[in-house]
């Protein structure tokens, strides 16, 4: 895990496309002040499989409601 605390994420009544899930991942860690660098590594791990190993990095990096 990147930060103690997990970025909330509401994935409910949203686009659930690979690219909206990141978008809406990394709005929420840069609110929760994450570095650019922690952004950037959080995306490309999200980036590096297929759709469930995004969501399942998503879960784990983040509270997804």
């Amino acid at each position: 895990m990147i930060h103690d605390t997990k970025p909330i994420v509401k994935l409910i009544g949203q686009d659930g496309n690979a690219f909206g899930i990141i978008g809406l991942c990394l709005a929420a860690a840069r609110k929760a002040g994450w570095t650019k660098e922690q952004t950037t590594m959080i995306r490309q791990e999200m980036m590096s499989g297929d759709y469930d190993h995004l969501l399942q990095t998503a879960m784990i990096h983040f509270d997804i409601q």
